[in-house]
């Protein structure tokens, strides 16, 4: 099996340690295919061999592998991390330790979770500090995760303006209410637009209502009567 390593954000391989004679034979179909470039067969190999060996170191670290050449980053770090779980502290485990927190660093980096990242692979190193590779990751990673953290900051900085901005327009408006309010108590009797309005029509009605009643007198008075005394 071969090692990920991100190098300018693209995935590039180094060789792995030689695994156990005592892969199963699902195992070594799903080497064969990873080799090939099958990932998604490689996968159900390595998901074959876990049925039959739940604590196969092999099979989950390569599981873990060709989950992550598909993307499924989640997935290959939950792998890595149960491989993990299978390792002793012996001297003979501490380089596949070392190679499976390089590519619980690789996971976590491609995630953007560039803090655990950094963390991942200062462990690598404490398993091999000589692995240049593990030491060019972390350099990214802790980059990343500067970058990171200052974009984070302008977004802060930036949510505090907007709601500064935001609060000065709401103690505006509230300003202008209390003015306004304060209008209406000086001047209870100033009228308003609507009802100035309502008023001049009311006095258009009764001005037209009387001049058809003086029209209608008008038209009774010059009639003549003839009626008989």
């Amino acid at each position: 099996m071969k090692r990920q390593l991100i190098i300018s954000l693209l995935l590039t391989l180094a060789l792995l340690p030689a695994m156990a004679q005592r892969e199963s034979s699902d195992v070594r179909r799903g080497n064969g295919q990873y080799r090939k470039d099958n990932f998604v067969e490689a996968e159900n190999n390595y998901r074959r061999g876990i049925d039959k060996n739940k604590d196969s170191f092999e099979a989950h670290y390569n599981l873990g592998d060709a989950l992550y050449k598909q993307e499924k980053y989640e997935d290959a770090l939950h792998e890595y991390l149960k491989a993990d779980s299978l390792l002793t502290s012996s001297e003979k485990d501490r380089k596949r330790r070392a190679d499976t927190y390089h590519n619980i660093g690789n996971s976590l980096y491609a995630l953007q979770d560039y803090g655990n990242a950094v963390e991942a692979y200062k462990m690598s190193l404490r398993q091999n500090p000589k692995d240049d590779e593990t030491r060019y990751n972390l350099v990214r990673a802790m980059q990343m995760l500067q970058q990171q953290q200052q974009q984070q900051q302008q977004n802060q900085q930036q949510d505090n303006k907007d709601q500064k901005q935001d609060q000065q327009q709401q103690q505006q408006q509230q300003q202008e209410q209390e003015q306004e309010q304060q209008q209406q108590q000086q001047n209870p009797d100033e009228m308003t637009k609507e009802q100035a309005e309502q008023i001049l029509q009311a006095l258009e009605q009764d001005e037209q209502a009387t001049q058809q009643k003086a029209q209608q007198q008008q038209m009774q008075g010059g009639k003549r009567s003839d009626k008989n005394w």
